[in-house]
């Protein structure tokens, strides 16, 4: 933007031309505060506030480095989304973001592959060639039973064929019913979210949360602690063993099926001590299959990559390049 055009922003606007500032089309929303760095935006409004500045921007050579990444990547991959909010995309945009964040941290590009779970139900005969191109698959969470049967089968499908897979809270109950019905022989295992008086309700509610009778109260939202497995995929992702997370759902793994689900190989490698609930479980003889029972996606920053999406993508890169 030229000054003839600042000064005649300024005059039409009443502000003063050199408080008129240029704000471009760019390739991602994190270029935006290069941009306006570069004309000294941060600076004048410290200023005009009367705000001492006290230190240089310690993220910024971060963010520019992020962006070059961001706009050269060296590979990529192509991930599967498997929801039924599919139509409209902004229903998982932490979900994007944190691809974002994880892509340009492996120094690659994140595909999206939409995949409805109600359409993939319709049309199950058909699985192999609508995850024929798909290095990683991702199970969102959600309500209700409209696609869950779509969301079973892809977790089986990521389990069956090792594709790098991560579900996320109805993710995880997903890959433990898929678990419990075609590992474990529970036929019909399922959630009494879906379906009551089952003989195998590996996700349920738990008998505290069954005496309140306020809807919304049922729900665990907000941070609560995990305890991670030493050498679990969790683990080395956080590097760390006591973990908090965001929550925001209402069923749990249902604890009296945990010995015979462990016995069949599935790993409960986080877990809430206080409240004796699951928070994440694993595969053995699987290059990477987590199902995580809280939401990752909503603390990834692009400064700080949310570890469990950084090895996520690292895997389906592994997968591609195989």
């Amino acid at each position: 933007m030229n000054s003839k055009l600042k000064k005649k922003l300024g005059l039409f606007c009443n502000v003063d031309p050199t408080h008129v500032f240029e704000s471009p089309d760019v390739a991602s929303i994190y270029e935006i505060p290069i941009v306006l760095n570069e004309q000294k935006f941060d600076s004048l409004v410290t200023k005009t506030l009367g705000l001492r500045k006290t230190r240089k921007h310690q993220k910024l050579d971060y963010l520019k480095e992020a962006i070059t990444r961001f706009k050269n990547p060296t590979k990529q991959v192509t991930v599967a989304i498997c929801g039924k909010y599919n139509g409209l995309h902004d229903a998982y945009k932490s979900i994007l973001e944190a691809f974002i964040h994880s892509g340009i941290k492996n120094k690659a590009k994140v595909n999206v592959k939409w995949i409805d779970t109600e359409d993939l139900e319709k049309n199950i005969n058909d699985i192999d060639n609508i995850f024929n191109d798909v290095d990683g698959i991702l199970i969102p969470g959600g309500f209700g039973d409209r696609g869950i049967e779509g969301k079973i089968s892809a977790s089986k499908y990521a389990r069956e064929n090792k594709i790098p897979f991560l579900g996320i809270c109805l993710g995880l109950q997903c890959a433990v019913i898929d678990f419990a019905r075609h590992v474990s022989n529970l036929s019909n295992a399922n959630s009494t979210e879906f379906k009551h008086r089952l003989k195998f309700p590996v996700i349920d509610l738990m008998p505290k949360q069954k005496k309140i009778k306020n809807k919304g109260a049922t729900m665990r939202l907000g941070s609560y602690s995990c305890r991670l497995a030493k050498g679990s995929l969790a683990h080395k992702a956080y590097k760390e063993s006591s973990i908090y997370e965001r929550h925001r759902h209402r069923y749990e793994v249902n604890d009296k099926f945990i010995k015979k689900l462990t016995e069949d190989g599935l790993v409960f490698s986080g877990k809430n001590r206080k409240l004796n609930l699951v928070e994440v479980i694993e595969l053995k003889d699987h290059p990477w299959f987590v199902g995580v029972q809280f939401h990752p996606e909503l603390k990834s920053r692009i400064v700080k990559v949310h570890p469990l999406f950084k090895d996520f993508i690292a895997s389906a890169i592994k997968y591609y390049e195989k």
